[in-house]
């Protein structure tokens, strides 16, 4: 191995480690406890170093959306690939999101409600996040119905899904109602 793939290599794992930091701490205390000054004591490097790496917060909490975009696409394609029917696929699609979401609730709002400065739904948004709602198309496309979009049609129902999540985590919507209305969503809006 050569000096500069060795140090390709270091810094790729430095990077995953003040990420994976990163969200350890947002998990534990709040984004408004990650600081690149707490970053820089827990990894043991100096706040000059993290700054080779993220511009700043922000930048980190994009690294950390786009890092959660793959595994909640992984998480709802493992469910729906699971399931006989369309109207199981969707069901387990919504029930993989919402438990994604209450499972990782800081990587969610680095997701969906914190500035990463992630571009979406633009020519520009970065990979793992197309590929986050292309897991969703997979299985919402087919349910859209006749004459109905599937993009747009995955777009409602993902905002559903959101709109679900964000209100129960907020103790808007009692918990133990999730299902019965995760139920009514999947029968109601999916064309089965």
């Amino acid at each position: 191995m050569s000096v500069q793939e060795r140090k390709q290599r270091e810094r790729a794992e430095r990077e995953r480690l003040i990420v994976a930091t990163a969200r350890e701490l947002a998990e534990q205390q709040g984004w408004d406890a990650v600081t690149t000054r707490r970053l820089a004591e827990r990894i043991e490097y100096s706040q000059p170093v993290l700054y080779s790496h993220f511009r700043g917060k922000r930048e980190i909490i994009g690294a950390v959306a786009l890092e959660g975009a793959a595994e909640m696409a992984t998480a709802v394609r493992a469910a729906a690939s699971g399931a006989d029917g369309p109207r199981e696929r969707v069901a387990a699609l919504a029930r993989a999101y919402l438990d994604f979401a209450e499972r990782n609730p800081a990587v969610y709002d680095a997701m969906f409600q914190l500035d990463g400065g992630l571009a979406f739904a633009q020519e520009d948004t970065p990979e793992p996040l197309k590929d986050a709602f292309a897991a969703l198309l997979e299985t919402l496309g087919e349910v859209a119905g006749d004459g109905v979009h599937p993009g747009l049609f995955t777009e409602v129902f993902w905002a559903s899904l959101h709109g679900l999540a964000t209100l129960t985590r907020a103790g808007r919507q009692p918990r133990e109602d999730t299902d019965r209305r995760t139920e009514l969503l999947v029968d109601r809006l999916a064309v089965l």
